[in-house]
């Protein structure tokens, strides 16, 4: 399953997202670990936190739960969770949504600090 939502995905390196979002071409990084996880770990500064149990709703253009940036099939959703693997199911499903710029950071959370990009808290 992770292999073939792979497939549909054109995953970013943690440069790549950084610099996607720096360039505010209609990207948007958003988090998708536990509570629990983001305190243990640490947080992105900027980034939309969105546990992974409400993504679809939220980002779905059409839903009434959906988020106010969630308003087209033209955003690129950037997920995160911690080491890039429940993300890339996330990205997949959003991608099934219509969100066709859905996509994931190869590495998560943990390959996002190791390359130092901005951090915040954590353990």
């Amino acid at each position: 399953m992770l292999a073939a939502a792979r497939s549909r995905l054109r995953r970013l390196e943690p440069a790549e997202a950084a610099q996607a979002l720096a360039e505010g071409s209609g990207s948007v990084l958003v988090d998708i670990r536990p509570a629990a996880q983001r305190a243990a770990e640490g947080e992105i500064p900027d980034a939309v936190v969105v546990e992974r149990n409400v993504l679809e709703w939220r980002f779905d253009p059409t839903s009434d739960a959906r988020l106010p940036i969630a308003t087209g099939d033209d955003l690129q959703v950037i997920v995160i969770c911690s080491e890039g693997y429940t993300s890339s199911l996330a990205a997949d499903a959003l991608r099934q949504l219509g969100l066709r710029r859905a996509t994931d950071v190869i590495g998560g959370y943990h390959a996002w600090a190791a390359a130092g990009l901005p951090i915040r808290g954590g353990g």
